[in-house]
Formats: structure tokens, sequence, C-alpha cells
């Protein structure tokens, strides 16, 4: 709850204040302006969107209810808030490959892309293993 209480106020006051003060420090770099606004913005938006859907899958954890469709549709909210995450990600890191004039920009996106891309891959092959324990907690729930 406090991380998305925080994430508000950094989504809220200090991107948009970063990003403004850089415009005055840099006026050659005051176009990205909003465009790094906004990316940043949405990224915070994917990370409140996973902590607010693992809350969810949390408290169906606690009321033993995680075995059921309803867990699905937390964790398919997780996958796509990645994905978009990942896709944004990805449109930044070709941006700056293709207009960087040195490797360092490009070669830490690259290293985030790929950690993202992993924890999105791992999140895939989460949801599928609680696909296959609800289908067999359901099954058994018939048998008995």
């Amino acid at each position: 709850m406090v991380l998305f209480v925080v994430l508000i106020g950094f989504q809220t006051f200090s991107l948009p204040g970063q990003f403004a003060h850089m415009a005055q420090e840099s006026p050659e770099h005051a176009y990205l302006r909003w465009p790094l606004t906004a990316v940043t913005v949405f990224w915070v938006l994917c990370v409140q969107v996973v902590i607010v859907s693992t809350w969810q899958l949390l408290n169906m954890v606690k009321n033993d209810r995680i075995f059921t469709e309803a867990s699905l549709k937390w964790v398919d909210l997780i996958v796509w808030a990645i994905g978009a995450g990942w896709a944004v990600l990805v449109g930044v890191f070709l941006y700056v490959g293709f207009n960087a004039d040195d490797p360092g920009g490009p070669i830490l996106l690259f290293l985030l892309t790929m950690g993202v891309t992993v924890l999105g891959l791992l999140m895939v092959v989460m949801r599928a293993l609680l696909r296959q324990a609800t289908t067999l907690r359901t099954d058994m729930e018939a048998v008995i």
C-alpha cells in the first residue's frame, strides 16, 4: 500500500518535475520532455497494475480461493501489464539505439529489456501452472 502511494506521488510530481527541469537545463533536449514524461508515467502505471493484481492474488491465497477462475484474471492482468511495459521499452530501446552516440545507454536498455523479458516469460509459466492447478483442483472437487 505504501509503495502504491509513493508511486502515485512519483508519477504525479517527481517525473513531470524532473523532465521539466531537464528541459530548462538542456534546451536542445527539451523536445523530449513530454515523450519521456508519458513513457515513464506509463511504466509506473504498469508497475501499479502489477502491485494491485498481486495484492488481490495474496488476498485470494489468504482466503483459499487462489485455485479459481477469478485468480486467472488477475494473473492475466499482470502478464498484460508486463507485456505493455515491455513493448514500450523495446520502442525506447530501438529509438535510443539508433540515435545514440555512445553504447552505454543502448547496452543498459538492452539489459533492462532482457530482464523484463525474463520476468514476462516467468509470469507466462506461472500462469500456465496456476491454470493446471486450478483444473486439477476443480477435477478433484468433482470426484469428491
